[in-house]
């Protein structure tokens, strides 16, 4: 695994063979962060990063300069794994959480300017998990939310939806809770 660009740009971690989580692939993260762009500045963001895995997406947001990140991972070896990359980054702008996701959703009275979710593919519960998200008020205004899922799920019917995009097997939706621009009455 590797961070794509920002400030530790380069750095590699070697995932143990025993793990369970499928790291976003480099292609695909790295055409999604392309698409993110001009949605988003990351610089200075607060983020949250659910269903962490490996922490791919977690590491990458604090190279790109976001001002803090939560990981929520269940795993106590993932999350374990995740401690052990920020330390050897030597930052501390990312929390690594161990918990259920759907506990901190419930729980959680901040609010990110974005947050990533890449649940496993087969999560019973995975067709609810945007919704959820967006009517918790987890996001800002103008906040973004990306989704990652297998190809046999659409979300373009959920409010907030704006655009979806895959690479290879893997699927990004995007949404959002911008303001609308100004309307006449």
């Amino acid at each position: 695994m590797r961070i794509i660009t920002g400030i530790y740009k380069g750095r590699h971690f070697d995932i143990p063979r025993t793990f369970k989580a499928r790291p976003t692939t480099d292609f695909a993260k790295e055409n999604i962060f392309n698409v993110l762009n001009g949605y988003i500045d990351l610089e200075d963001a607060i983020a949250l990063d659910l269903f962490s895995g490996t922490g791919s997406i977690s590491l990458e947001l604090v190279s790109r300069g976001c001002q803090s990140v939560i990981s929520v991972e269940a795993d106590r070896d993932h999350h374990a794994f995740i401690k052990q990359c920020l330390k050897k980054l030597g930052t501390d702008r990312c929390i690594a959480l161990r918990g259920d996701v759907f506990r901190f959703i419930k729980s959680c009275h901040q609010q990110f300017d974005f947050i990533f979710a890449d649940p496993p593919y087969a999560l019973p519960e995975l067709p609810t998990l945007p919704k959820l998200i967006l009517e918790r008020g987890l996001l800002k205004p103008n906040g973004i939310f990306v989704f990652e899922h297998g190809k046999n799920n659409s979300f373009e019917d959920v409010p907030g939806f704006i655009e979806h995009r895959a690479y290879g097997s893997v699927n990004f939706s995007i949404f959002s809770n911008r303001e609308p621009e100004g309307e006449d009455e």
